[in-house]
């Protein structure tokens, strides 16, 4: 039996994939999680194989999850599952141990496909996800000047790439004010950039604003 955590900080998308993986032979939900912190604390009280993970969620986020994952409980096969998509998000998550990345638009059988896959221990690529990985390790295409970003950092430009102040993207991210700004001082220096106005306008020529 493949044992599942679902972490998403919407309830009804946490419902209709618990609802997919109870429909399938050989797997069950072991738990849910509405946060990144909780999704830490349900890992280390029960047993779990695979943990779908969603990124963008309040507090501890889903990268920094992934991360913890990798150190505390390597064992743990991960599904990063997003509302953003692959060029955003992929080959981070792959760099940072990720076993499988799929957009929430991806049909329910591909997210049960994936979870059988890593669950037997190996990694699901997409074929999308596969050419960005391959022109990644080849160096084919310079690298954005994102990809300098930590996943914190990251997390913060989409925010502000998506039209968000500084209060606002404390808010969702559960920060202090003073604690973001630091952040954005820190991506204006890495991307040699001034202002933040164009930050969001960088934002939205790479697809990174949702």
């Amino acid at each position: 039996m493949i044992r599942v955590l679902i972490a998403d900080d919407h309830l009804m998308v946490r419902r209709g994939l618990a609802q997919i993986i109870q429909d399938s032979a050989g797997m069950e939900v072991a738990a849910e999680a509405g946060d990144g912190r909780e999704a830490l604390e349900q890992v280390a009280a029960k047993a779990v194989d695979v943990l779908i993970l969603d990124i963008a969620m309040p507090g501890v986020g889903g990268l920094d999850v992934l991360h913890e994952m990798k150190r505390r409980h390597s064992e743990v096969k991960v599904i990063v599952l997003s509302m953003y998509p692959e060029e955003q998000y992929a080959i981070r998550s792959f760099r940072d141990g990720a076993s499988a990345y799929l957009t929430k638009s991806s049909a329910p059988e591909e997210l049960i496909q994936a979870i059988r896959t890593v669950a037997a221990g190996k990694r699901y690529i997409t074929p999308s996800v596969a050419d960005r990985l391959a022109t990644f390790v080849e160096g084919a295409v310079p690298r954005p000047p994102h990809e300098s970003l930590s996943s914190r950092e990251l997390q913060v430009l989409v925010h502000i790439g998506s039209g968000k102040e500084v209060k606002e993207v404390a808010g969702v991210m559960k920060l202090s004010v003073k604690t973001v700004s630091t952040y954005r001082s820190r991506i204006l220096a890495k991307m040699g950039m001034r202002t933040t106005a164009q930050l969001i306008r960088y934002a939205i020529e790479h697809s990174l604003a949702p």
